[in-house]
């Protein structure tokens, strides 16, 4: 008689208590960690070591076959880890699959992981733009769109969960994965956030969605990666855990990632109360913690809260983590750890229990290979879908009228970044993320600025220089990693200053038209780069001499369209004002040359609208929107402040906004909504669409609230003349805060209703008075409104 946890027809639980029910404890211990390994088709699979085993203390282990005669939580990134052809990586991914399933004694199946925030990172994937492309486009279904894509292609290669999305919500962009981020606003955040689960997960959530980093990860101090956070719970949950709340309760995700760092001296991967009582008590999430790699490790190599791995295991196993990732640093330890009464069986049973119904749910002791023969990547939608994302998200910052190009004129592409792929790139593709571990590039599918120009505009039409380096030779490796302390000497900066190339770039500048010059950062983890992952900064001036090539070519007399790319906003130095157009295209993946030859000639509008705001200086931050009135300083600091705030955009017309009517003066805090209506002409002479945006300030409050926050926003798109009118409906749980016991309240008084085109650009305000009691906000509350348009 087959076992019970055998049958497919038989209730999940039941399985899983069948199966749990035989395992010894070595069994349960290897379905809580993954191994990370370089796959053969031939079964001689081999242990990967790279740098980060130093930076996290750990050596080369060895008997790898003995080991997984135990079976295996997970196996980390089988085809992402290094350069394999696609369906050559799915064949070793099934022959390990074929050992654990079929010669082990009870037959576990792995869960595969890959990185899917870009896109899948594997050879040969299609490469999307980054998250604040996505943030720009201010369309959460279409990210749904562009994630339910990544996922078919992930699924195709027999991956069961994507590490992605990223919900930190950006507060300082001298942190170097702010081009993780979907922008600064965290409603907005979780809003892309929620869209991206589900598009990704898809209706059965087949594919697992990995919300992180878990949580405050982005308000580090320093914008240092890894660096402490300090904030205390009210501001931590009303802006850092409100994505993630929206995601887990909107979009069921199935996976969260705890982060490095340690709020108020407590590391997020052995906080309880994160893990356990918010998390999974209180918002009801069912699916698994996971570590971020290596992070169980750094709780004793790091922080110091720990004395050993065993010690390290105890604390974020009993914290509420199911699985370490991406080995077994300190899960290995684990009979030591219960040994030493650091963790029991029970709690063990417990989190083991939770990875096997997730693989009993996922269908993988019924399918658990993948057809080598039905890989699907780079298919004409997909392609089709990036190259939306990366048209759509292209914001507009400057124009004094040069911009769209018109008829073939005479254009200088000069730059570093106007011929370079790995510029179009953020840090989580595929060919930038493999840097580190001396692989070569792969980017024969990007096409260029340079290239797309070229094409559009006629080859004769269009001369090219780079005019100077970023990084003349990209390496691997870091000058320092994280918690090291003497006997390593600091590398110096990567960066180039070399001006050599400047005299051809303003040659051919005085024999041209215009000039598009292409300027920004070069994606890399660990400071291989100037963003990324480990590479953040102290400053917001272009990398390099960018700053002194673009004054050279200003100094020609000719108009100069700045296209900015790269994972954070940078400054041109008071130079602003002087160039003819500027756009900012962040890293929009292997169809951004497309993108941005087609607005530059105006095939498409620019219908991007920032999702971080543009601070005057780096002495402004940390900036953000959605500040207190006291940020900026008493009095008001000379430096604080933004450009282009969040939300600003231009495009090839102009709007005028009506007056805001609201549909009733006060409303009820029980069951309440604030409606308000506001029409918007398009009063140019072009077509062109307007992201109208409600933002709310409570006016007096029992704790201090922001000057602003966004509440609702819609895109319209109008034609020379055209009216619409929108009616926003925003329910009155939206308004609400925490207080210092923690419990979100909304509470009755006067709130000011501002709809405008950016926060920084309101054009008409009204006063709504919430009546009724205080009210704690619990469960699922509303966190979406609604707005209808008429034309």
């Amino acid at each position: 008689m087959s076992a019970i946890y055998k049958d497919p027809h038989r209730p999940v639980n039941e399985r899983v208590a069948d199966l749990l029910s035989r395992m010894t404890p070595e069994e349960k211990f290897a379905q809580m960690h993954a191994y990370w390994l370089i796959l053969s088709g031939d079964g001689n699979h081999r242990e990967r070591t790279d740098l980060s085993d130093e930076f996290a203390g750990v050596a080369e282990q060895a008997d790898l076959a003995e080991r997984l005669k135990l079976g295996i939580g997970q196996i980390t990134r089988p085809l992402g880890t290094h350069i394999v052809e696609a369906k050559e990586g799915v064949r070793a991914a099934n022959r390990l699959q074929k050992t654990l399933v079929e010669e082990t004694r009870l037959g576990i199946p792995a869960l595969f992981h890959e990185e899917c925030l870009v896109g899948l990172l594997c050879k040969d994937a299609t490469l999307f733009p980054s998250s604040l492309n996505y943030g720009s486009t201010w369309d959460p279904e279409l990210i749904e769109r562009a994630a339910a894509a990544i996922g078919n292609e992930a699924r195709s290669t027999g991956c069961h969960q994507g590490l992605a999305p990223v919900l930190d919500v950006s507060r300082d962009v001298r942190w170097g994965r702010t081009e993780e981020t979907f922008g600064e606003d965290p409603w907005l955040v979780g809003m892309m956030a929620t869209h991206y689960v589900k598009g990704l997960q898809g209706k059965n959530r087949d594919l697992l969605a990995t919300l992180k980093h878990y949580v405050g990860h982005s308000f580090s101090e320093g914008a240092r990666n890894h660096a402490p956070v300090h904030l205390g719970f009210c501001e931590l949950n009303d802006t850092f855990l409100l994505p993630f709340e929206m995601a887990v309760k909107l979009a069921n995700a199935g996976s969260v990632m705890p982060a490095y760092h340690d709020i108020d001296n407590q590391p997020g991967h052995s906080d309880e109360f994160l893990l356990t009582t918010v998390l999974r008590e209180q918002w009801g999430f069912d699916g698994l913690i996971v570590a971020d790699y290596g992070g169980v490790s750094l709780l004793h190599q790091h922080h110091g809260v720990s004395h050993d791995a065993a010690e390290s295991a105890a604390l974020a196993f009993n914290a509420g983590l199911d699985v370490e990732l991406p080995k077994d640093d300190c899960a290995r330890h684990l009979a030591q750890a219960v040994e030493r009464g650091l963790i029991t069986m029970e709690k063990i049973d417990e989190i083991v229990a939770r990875v096997l119904k997730e693989k009993f749910r996922l269908g993988l002791f019924e399918h658990p290979y993948a057809d080598e023969n039905k890989i699907e990547l780079q298919s004409e939608s997909t392609v089709r879908i990036a190259r939306e994302v990366a048209t759509r998200s292209i914001t507009l910052l400057e124009n004094d009228g040069t911009l769209p190009l018109k008829g073939k004129p005479r254009v200088a592409v000069i730059g570093p970044t106007a011929d370079d792929p790995l510029a179009l790139l953020s840090g989580y593709s595929f060919p930038v993320h493999l840097i580190i571990s001396d692989m070569l590039e792969q980017t024969s599918q990007v096409v260029t600025p340079l290239e797309a120009l070229r094409e559009q505009l006629g080859s004769d039409n269009v001369r090219y220089a780079k005019g100077c380096h970023i990084i003349e030779k990209r390496m691997a490796g870091a000058p320092v990693f994280p918690g090291d302390s003497g006997g390593k000497p600091m590398q110096q900066s990567p960066v180039s200053f070399d001006t050599s190339l400047i005299p051809e770039a303003l040659q051919i500048a005085e024999q041209s038209d215009v000039v598009v010059l292409c300027v920004g950062d070069l994606a890399g983890l660990f400071q291989s780069g100037t963003v990324g992952e480990g590479s953040d900064t102290d400053n917001l001036m272009l990398p390099g001499v960018q700053q002194q090539l673009l004054e050279e070519l200003l100094a020609t007399g000719k108009p100069v369209v700045v296209v900015m790319t790269g994972g954070r906003p940078y400054n041109l130095g008071g130079q602003e004002d002087k160039v003819a157009a500027l756009l900012m295209a962040w890293a929009p993946g292997q169809e951004g040359g497309h993108a941005i030859a087609d607005v530059l000639t105006g095939q498409a509008e620019p219908e991007g609208r920032l999702v971080v705001s543009v601070p005057k200086s780096a002495g402004a931050m940390p900036y953000y929107y959605n500040h207190k009135l006291k940020s900026g300083g008493t009095p008001f600091a000379f430096h604080f402040g933004s450009r282009y705030p969040f939300g600003y955009g231009k495009t090839w017309t102009t709007f005028e906004y009506g007056t805001l009517k609201l549909a009733t003066a006060t409303v009820e805090n029980q069951g309440g909504e604030v409606s308000a209506s506001i029409s918007v002409t398009n009063n140019g002479s072009a077509a062109g669409s307007e992201v109208v945006q409600l933002y709310i300030h409570d006016k007096v409050a029992s704790m201090v609230r922001p000057v602003q926050e966004l509440k609702a926003f819609q895109r319209v798109h109008l034609k020379p003349g055209e009216t619409a009118v929108l009616t926003f409906t925003v329910p009155t749980d939206m308004l609400n805060f925490t207080r210092r016991d923690g419990q979100r309240v909304v509470e009755p008084g006067e709130f000011e209703v501002q709809i405008g085109a950016s926060s920084g650009d309101i054009r008409s305000r009204g006063i709504v008075t919430v009546k009724g009691d205080t009210r704690i906000i619990k469960g699922n509350w509303r966190m979406v409104g609604h707005c209808e348009m008429k034309l």
